[in-house]
């Protein structure tokens, strides 16, 4: 079966608008300008407008006026015989200029409903219909897209992906005791590793709903490090209007919380996502019900931060509540008590271009934690918990100024949670804390797309998804460069820095410190 992907049926649809208006064949700064608009409002990517704009920018066979704007070219007669003459009504005046009666001059109104329109008439034309297509974004289609697709379910789908090819080497101190809970590459000795296999399929089954399906075929089974498939994402966006202002997402998604998070594995330049956030939900997902709010204008903001490649989180809402188990990826409630979050995020866009995004979380809920036995001064013990769940709550704020060229991103969180006690005979909720700054800078050249960073980040707290929430120490700091030649290929190196982190696999828990590792990647998009 063939699928298109919605920006080859975009691309199509502005083409032949372009042929069917005629401005294939000159070029017409409107027209570039209208290009250029939709574009910056999120509309196109910058490979459609490279493309649109290359179409539109052919070299025109009319001649031009003085204002750059060919002129329509009559069509050659097909007879060498004259027109048939006009007659003019009775009362016609004659003309002041030649003394000529005005009729051998005017045409008939049969005659002017025929005659071609000027090129500015037909440009005015071509965007009232090509401005339909501004309304495409994610979970809504426009008029033109429903008449083209009418009948044809199986295009409204696009499918595409990527993967994560990667080596990891640890040194100095005691590597071997380095662990990374969201990096299983990061363990020395473990070679070359897909770190990601992604697949997604997603799509505007019907005006109303939007459907989006990941899976990884490079996921951990059981934690044991062999690779397997495994469900991501499997989520409805339900509008509650045509325009998807109001929706519901239903089904395995994100959890809205912390904006790295939230940011796409494919997008982010660092190898992996902070500890601070990430051990709030690590895997990023769980089963939930969220009802999100968010204007047109903002809808394409989002769209925009991600298809212009400044590495936006995605589209999460501007506001945001729901529900969600609380138990992590793949995971079935415990204590039938569901986790309650809230989220607020607004992306401004100041006259210059540049963006800045802001925002605020927060969730509350009980979180059931795995008990294992330890062995403590030859005495075996199973911590003990509260078999509802122990308190388990955190709030956010996220500030993301996005690199135009030069960007910095910072998130910082607080709250109580599961977390061994100092004796290791039970687990209770306690303190944690802890966040990330990363500065970045984009650079495009004709090489491909560059974008150095480094980052810190820190946190002090207990890590719930790990066996007894054993308390985990981390002080990181990051180096790196990623670089773009194309938009299909990322190749990425960084160097990172542990001051402390303690390894949470197994008791005693031991924190090693001043270790270095690098990391290489290949990542190509599908």
């Amino acid at each position: 079966m063939h699928i298109w992907n919605w920006n080859r049926l975009k691309v199509a649809s502005i083409a032949a608008l372009l042929t069917g208006a005629g401005f294939l064949q000159a070029a017409d700064p409107a027209l570039i300008e209208l290009f250029r608009i939709l574009r910056d409002r999120g509309s196109i990517s910058q490979t459609e407008f490279d493309l649109l704009n290359g179409l539109a920018s052919k070299p025109s066979t009319a001649p031009a006026t003085d204002a750059g704007v060919p002129t329509p070219v009559p069509a050659a007669p097909t007879s060498p015989s004259p027109a048939p003459a006009v007659s003019a009504p009775s009362n016609a005046a004659p003309s002041t200029s030649t003394g000529k009666s005005s009729t051998s001059a005017a045409p008939s109104a049969a005659a002017t409903a025929e005659a071609p329109a000027t090129a500015d008439e037909t440009l005015k034309d071509f965007g009232k219909r090509l401005l339909k297509l501004e309304s495409i974004r994610d979970g809504t289609s426009s008029e033109l897209i429903e008449k083209a697709l009418a009948d044809k379910w199986y295009q409204r789908y696009d499918v595409g992906g990527y993967a994560q090819f990667r080596y990891t080497t640890a040194f100095q101190g005691d590597s071997a005791s380095l662990n990374v809970p969201n990096d299983r590459t990061a363990t020395e000795g473990e070679g070359l590793l897909i770190r990601r296999g992604r697949f997604k399929l997603s799509g505007d089954v019907t005006k109303r709903v939007y459907l989006y399906t990941q899976v990884d075929l490079a996921g951990s089974v059981g934690g044991s490090g062999d690779l397997g498939l495994q469900a991501r994402d499997l989520y409805a966006d339900i509008g509650l209007d045509e325009a998807h202002q109001y929706r519901v997402r239903a089904g395995l998604s994100k959890v809205p919380f912390g904006w790295v998070n939230l940011q796409s594995s494919q997008n982010r330049a660092p190898m992996e996502r902070p500890d601070a956030l990430n051990s709030a939900v690590e895997g990023e997902r769980d089963l939930g019900l969220y009802f999100m709010y968010a204007p047109p204008e903002v809808r394409k903001r989002f769209k925009e931060l991600v298809k212009s490649g400044l590495k936006g989180s995605g589209d999460y809402g501007m506001a945001t509540v729901g529900a969600f188990n609380g138990q992590g990826l793949n995971r079935s409630d415990l204590n039938g008590e569901p986790h309650l979050l809230g989220r607020v995020s607004y992306p401004f866009k100041f006259d210059n271009g540049q963006f800045f995004e802001t925002g605020i979380q927060g969730y509350e809920g009980r979180f059931v934690p795995t008990a294992q036995a330890i062995t403590v001064n030859g005495k075996s013990i199973t911590p003990r918990f509260d078999s509802d769940g122990v308190t388990d709550r955190r709030a956010g704020i996220s500030a993301i100024l996005y690199p135009q060229p030069f960007g910095i991103e910072t998130e910082w969180n607080i709250g109580k949670g599961p977390q061994l006690s100092q004796d290791f005979t039970e687990i209770d909720s306690d303190s944690l804390y802890g966040g990330y700054v990363m500065a970045n800078y984009r650079i495009k050249s004709p090489a491909g797309a560059f974008f150095p960073f480094s980052r810190w980040h820190y946190y002090e707290g207990g890590r719930k998804f790990g066996r007894n929430a054993p308390n985990e120490d981390v002080n990181e700091i990051d180096f790196g460069l990623e670089w773009s030649p194309w938009t299909e290929l990322e190749a990425s190196i960084s160097y990172t820095h542990t001051l402390k982190r303690t390894d949470t696999r197994a008791f005693p828990y031991k924190t090693v410190e001043d270790v270095d590792r690098v990391s290489f990647q290949l990542q190509w998009n599908y």
